[in-house]
């Protein structure tokens, strides 16, 4: 019998009762992402084979004690039995913490702090832990003050020309007040300095006090190698980077027309309103105490948008169409509404995964790592692109009798998906065989 739900962020499976630094490890990185169960009892393909009721006694017994001394702030799970079938599980539950970040006493904050992501649990940066630490506070990195900015580092036309244009049609005169009540500045000890979302959306030079805080824009000749046609680094505001990297984007992909009743319309191999939902997110959400750019990288079958830090909230890849939006840069996003460049908080991803849906294209994929996102978006491939990844995988057992799908992405560049899906059809075409389960899987070369 399996369990009813999968591994994920927030579920984690042992068959057997770990020792418990792996507990601890594990309930430390729930308790510093989204919350979630440690489920004991059932393998990792979900079969429920649970554990004998003496030991989840006796473990209950000590790992309330155990996680309690172990960890700080102190953690308290939830520890508690179920029976499913006549099988015993153990199940270890915590909330996400509200005293970020938790750690392992015995390692120290810069060593024992943990996170989840995705299925698995993996030590904290330092740029994570201080975005830990912003989030039990309450505070958002873009209203931090610049320190090292004056009132003057800001474009007052810029800013007055955002107070005409809001979506409320109201107009206002730029005074300190208002600027304040947009966290555009901060005053601190009876000085006024920018936020950060001042500089990133009105300065006048903000790379000059945000020197990574842009995006670099590359298109390459092929999927698999990587030599750039173009590039183009795009500086300046948000709102300036966003136009300008759009643009990039829509001048390196096909159009074709078609008429209908008389008249002549364009239709786009990505829909623009994907390439726009994908941009906007990746400007709002990032993590700008990373320095680090966005990158846009543009190969024949697809276009890869890569953004410091993770997704914001407790929010899981596979929940992206739920509707449900964590902000990360509160400011920035209040601004950007009232702008006009966001039309409904928390709609991005829905329309994005909608228009390919209707397109009929391949779905796009979201990958979260440590501290970055990449979204990948297919483009329509043609026959001939797909023939030539195929031909390309089939030469790689020229030096190699077998070899596993990572590797296959790693020698020619190209996509988890689109790896899968040519080594499905050359399996099925009886060109390839399949050994092993899971990480071990390994593919062989079938002799013509």
């Amino acid at each position: 019998m399996k369990y009813s739900a999968q591994e994920s962020s927030r579920l984690e499976f042992k068959s057997i009762i770990p020792a418990s630094a792996k507990i601890i490890k594990t309930v430390i990185g729930f308790c510093n992402a989204k919350g979630g169960k440690l489920v004991i009892g059932v393998k990792n393909d979900g079969t429920i084979e649970g554990i004998s009721e003496d030991d989840a006694h006796q473990a209950m017994e000590w790992l309330d004690q155990a996680i309690y001394e172990a960890c700080t702030p102190p953690i308290l799970p939830l520890i508690y039995q179920q029976r499913i079938n006549g099988k015993v599980l153990l199940i270890i539950e915590v909330s996400s913490g509200t005293n970020k970040p938790y750690y392992q006493k015995s390692l120290a904050l810069s060593e024992g702090t943990f996170i989840r992501l995705g299925r698995s649990t993996v030590k904290a940066d330092a740029d994570i832990i201080e975005e830990l630490k912003w989030q039990s506070r309450g505070i958002s990195y873009d209203q931090l003050p610049l320190y090292h900015t004056t009132i003057e580092d800001l474009d007052s036309s810029k800013i007055q020309y955002f107070l005409d244009h809001r979506r409320n049609g109201i107009t206002s005169p730029l005074t300190e007040d208002v600027l304040r009540s947009y966290e555009i500045i901060k005053k601190e000890h009876a000085t006024d300095y920018a936020t950060t979302a001042g500089m990133l959306l009105f300065g006048k030079s903000p790379q000059q006090f945000l020197s990574e805080a842009y995006l670099l824009c590359c298109h390459f000749s092929d999927f698999k190698d990587r030599q750039a046609i173009a590039s183009r680094t795009c500086k300046g505001t948000l709102f300036e980077q966003f136009d300008e990297s759009f643009d990039f984007i829509m001048q390196r992909i096909n159009k074709s027309f078609k008429i209908e009743k008389r008249k002549r319309e364009e239709h786009w191999e990505i829909p623009p309103i994907a390439i726009r939902e994908v941009l906007m997110n990746a400007i709002l959400h990032r993590n700008y105490h990373i320095n680090a750019p966005i990158k846009i990288s543009i190969y024949s079958d697809r276009i890869e948008f890569f953004s410091p830090g993770g997704l914001p909230g407790p929010i899981d890849t596979s929940e992206l169409e739920s509707g449900i939006t964590y902000v990360r840069n509160t400011s920035i996003a209040k601004i950007l509404w009232e702008a006009q460049y966001i039309e409904k908080m928390g709609s991005g991803f829905i329309t994005l995964f909608k228009s390919y849906r209707k397109e009929g294209l391949l779905p796009p994929e979201v990958i979260e790592g440590t501290n970055f996102v990449k979204c990948m978006l297919p483009r329509i491939h043609s026959d001939a692109i797909k023939e030539e990844i195929d031909a390309l995988i089939l030469n790689l057992f020229k030096i190699s009798d077998e070899i596993s799908r990572a590797e296959i992405i790693r020698e020619l560049n190209i996509p988890r998906t689109s790896a899968g899906r040519a080594l499905n059809k050359l399996i099925e075409s009886g060109k390839l065989a399949r050994h092993g389960k899971g990480p071990t899987t390994k593919y062989r070369c079938i002799a013509n």
